[in-house]
């Protein structure tokens, strides 16, 4: 691939004030060459130049929690309950196959990119995000998920569940990561919980959770109530925990909070959670408009930045929310937490970053790191930040993946 120059009438670098007329040369590796005014920004005689009168360049947006496997289901499973939700998707998922998986991960790839995002971290257990991601040359992790709630199968299910991730290893290559996701405290039992996470750290892959996000999981964990605890007993299931204990409290138990473990929504926790997580170095997908969507409530996103924890935003799927649009998402993260317009950015790209464990090579435009970008329209004579938030998909003009045009 030759030079690319990209030049706007404004660059927000993210790690460094805003650039007016700014320029950006990207190297024959896809690595940012150098940035600044575009008087100071070298033309290469043999680089593709490109110019964007009406835009601002940033780097592309990171969304910190997705479940691409899940596209082309928008709009078909509306239940206002939780666990009738979550039945008719399984449902859904069974009339699928693997094909069909690949091919909608690969569309919802595509989609991310349309909306500027250009690192996405996912959660699945089809395996066709991975497989997908490795074919179109996509960045991010693709975490596998376990479940098993009885504690005696669960040789039985890590056996399995290693040769999967051995299967979807082969996919990890170039930007693409994988991970492991023991999905949830309703459906994960405390061994496997501890078996997945010692693979996890014995393979050195990140981790990725649901936790804290139905008040029915508190509720099964405190007293072995509530509509996952009925589901379970009916399974023959008769007890998570031996003890009243939060959500939180009990995946640090069983050693799945690490600081490459990513919690996400993370909404019914407490001060003393919050500790834990602070403690154990964790990171939060924060996922604002599905959790209004399924739970009618907010993550105490503000308690968690007052902490200091990396905060990433994210979609969840389009099942919960269509279309994906994590600038709508971060729009709803800055109410919550009284982010400026330029904090709020920022957590839409090097926050995200930062919660995934991929801030050195991508999240801002610096020197060295992955050309990542992406060109929004923006009005004249406005604040750049300002109008990043205030944009939508349609505004996206261009979207680049290591130097690579993929919109």
């Amino acid at each position: 691939m030759a030079g690319l120059r990209l030049a706007a009438p404004w660059l927000l670098p993210v790690d460094a004030p805003p650039i007016a007329d700014g320029a950006v040369l990207i190297d024959e590796r896809g690595r940012i060459a150098a940035i600044g005014p575009d008087a100071a920004v070298p033309v290469p005689p043999d680089a593709l130049i490109q110019r964007f009168e009406d835009a601002v360049l940033l780097p592309g947006l990171v969304n910190s929690h997705t479940h691409l496997e899940l596209t082309g289901f928008a709009g078909m499973a509306e239940e206002a309950d939780f666990w009738e939700w979550i039945k008719h998707i399984i449902a859904l998922k069974a009339t699928r196959t693997d094909e069909d998986f690949f091919h909608a991960a690969s569309r919802g790839i595509r989609e991310c990119w349309a909306a500027g995002v250009t690192t996405i971290c996912d959660m699945g257990n089809t395996g066709s995000v991975i497989a997908a991601m490795h074919e179109l040359g996509a960045n991010g992790i693709a975490h596998h998920e376990a479940f098993d709630m009885h504690t005696e199968e669960t040789p039985v299910v890590m056996k399995r569940f290693s040769r999967q991730l051995d299967r979807l290893a082969r996919h990890a290559t170039g930007r693409v990561q994988v991970g492991v996701s023991p999905h949830a405290p309703y459906t994960v039992s405390g061994p496997l919980y501890r078996a997945v996470s010692d693979l996890a750290r014995s393979h050195g892959v990140p981790i990725g959770v649901h936790v804290a996000e139905p008040a029915d999981e508190s509720a099964l964990l405190r007293d072995f109530t509530g509509i996952f605890a009925e589901a379970l007993r009916a399974r023959g299931v008769e007890r998570v925990s031996d003890e009243a204990i939060s959500p939180i409290a009990w995946l640090d138990r069983h050693g799945v909070l690490t600081p490459r473990t990513l919690c996400a929504h993370a909404i019914h926790t407490d001060v003393a959670d919050t500790a834990i997580m602070v403690r154990r170095g964790v990171a939060v997908a924060h996922c604002p408009r599905s959790n209004r969507r399924h739970h009618h409530v907010d993550a105490p996103v503000a308690r968690y930045v007052d902490h200091g924890l990396r905060i990433g935003i994210g979609t969840d799927s389009e099942v919960s929310v269509s279309p994906l649009d994590l600038i709508a998402e971060a729009r709803e993260a800055r109410k919550l937490t009284g982010w400026s317009a330029a904090e709020t950015v920022r957590a839409l790209t090097l926050g995200g970053a930062e919660a995934l464990g991929l801030e050195t090579s991508c999240g801002s435009l610096a020197v060295g790191k992955w050309a990542d970008m992406t060109a929004i329209r923006i009005p004249a004579a406005t604040s750049p930040a300002d109008a990043v938030l205030a944009s939508g998909t349609a505004d996206v003009a261009a979207t680049w993946s290591g130097g690579r045009r993929v919109h």
